[in-house]
């Protein structure tokens, strides 16, 4: 997929809990990027937009160009909803206004939840079609609401491949007899080509979004235990569902020239805690961004932001080429895959509590925040093959099948 000028596109996207910084690291990733040459596009998908504010600039629907080779969007759910929903929306409000509902409730009723942040991400597939951009930089929603979506693509493939195909078929032989019968309104050929064609902008969506030559995830976080915790708990579920991280970048880390001992305490606890990312991400790079002596609003400190943040290198390009972590699916569970790059053979080690594993390999430890479809499931077993370390999950009390390579302490 080529952006402006026939260069491969680029596709970044920041999330991470709420109030870490997610849009200014944006920001300021766009405007290196486009600094360096790069036609750039940041957007926010983000219901509560705040790029506006941290580009200091008026932003509506559309793409605006705020600075050379920088454009900037806050994206209108409602505009992108009529876009991808009008005409299924449409029917749907006729159908429950003759069940009754008042015209309130049939707003209400239509839009159903996670829909808005799902027609923002459509968009994002929009824009990398259109190819006037080398970089998209996409401000997502908090961690939570980014990772929901996440399964709609899947949800509405099973329902799309299975059942669509047959109500489809059994609408055009019913409705000319039962309309004039049941007097109930029946969706018509536009309705079902406007199901369709959605359906094949969610795909076109998620193959852009978890295709790791051309896009990336970055985690923004803050040195605090609650923040570090869901980052841990977000990157594995990006593993479950396909996506690249590239980066972790820790934000508002208090510099060594902050000498007043008030802080001294608080330096000390931001240094183990950003001990504690290198090790649990590795080998995915951590970046370091300081608590600045300003808020970081404007194009000037986002500018100081962004070089901070990636000193001469370039923001757009991988800064890793392989996925650290995968999960797949098998007849009698999953396997997560761990790139170890650093691990030497030895005896595996295996302990499972709840939603936590630990996992040791000869004298490496890690720590692992499972997503609900693995914590439900018990850690089977682990095998190490190259610099990939396998761990086994299944239905508790299944067997293992006697595949070896370690087990449970």
């Amino acid at each position: 997929m080529a952006g402006s000028g026939g260069e491969r596109l680029r596709v970044i996207l920041y999330t991470g809990k709420g109030g870490v910084g997610k849009t200014a690291m944006a920001a300021a990733t766009a405007i290196r990027a486009a600094d360096l040459g790069h036609p750039t596009l940041v957007v926010s998908t983000d219901a509560a937009h705040s790029l506006a504010d941290a580009l200091g600039r008026e932003l509506g629907p559309e793409p605006l160009e705020v600075a050379a080779r920088l454009w900037a969007q806050e994206i209108d759910p409602l505009v992108e909803m009529e876009r991808a929903w009008g005409q299924i929306r449409e029917y749907l409000g006729r159908l429950f206004a003759w069940q009754g509902f008042s015209q309130v409730m049939v707003e209400e009723l239509t839009v159903f939840p996670g829909m808005e942040e799902l027609f923002n991400l459509l968009r994002i597939e929009a824009h990398a079609e259109d190819g006037r951009y080398q970089v998209l930089v996409v401000d997502c929603a908090p961690t939570g609401e980014t990772l929901r979506l996440l399964s709609y693509p899947d949800v509405f493939r099973w329902w799309m491949e299975r059942l669509f195909p047959l109500q489809r078929r059994a609408m055009k032989v019913l409705r000319p007899v039962a309309q004039p019968i049941i007097r109930v309104p029946l969706p018509g050929d536009e309705v079902f080509a406007a199901v369709d064609a959605l359906f094949r902008r969610v795909l076109r969506t998620q193959a852009l979004l978890t295709d790791p030559s051309v896009t990336s995830v970055r985690l923004v976080v803050n040195p605090e235990k609650m923040v570090i915790r869901e980052a841990e708990r977000s990157f594995t579920y990006l593993s479950l569902f396909g996506f690249l991280v590239d980066a972790v970048v820790v934000n508002r880390v208090l510099p060594a020239a902050v000498e007043d001992s008030y802080f001294d305490r608080w330096k000390q606890v931001q240094g183990e805690y950003c001990r504690g990312v290198e090790e649990y991400f590795a080998p995915v790079p951590v970046l370091y961004v300081p608590l600045f002596e300003e808020e970081v609003v404007g194009p000037g400190p986002l500018r100081r932001m962004g070089e901070s943040c990636f000193g001469q290198g370039d923001p757009a390009r991988f800064l890793i080429s392989r996925r650290p972590q995968t999960v797949t699916r098998e007849a009698d569970g999953y396997v997560l895959h761990l790139l170890l790059p650093a691990v030497e053979k030895g005896r595996l080690r295996l302990r499972q509590k709840g939603e936590e594993l630990t996992l040791g390999v000869g004298g490496f430890r890690r720590h692992l925040i499972l997503p609900r479809a693995l914590a439900n499931l018990e850690a089977a077993g682990a095998s190490l093959e190259g610099q990939v370390l396998r761990v086994r999950f299944r239905e508790p009390g299944a067997e293992t099948g006697g595949e070896g390579g370690g087990g449970k302490d």
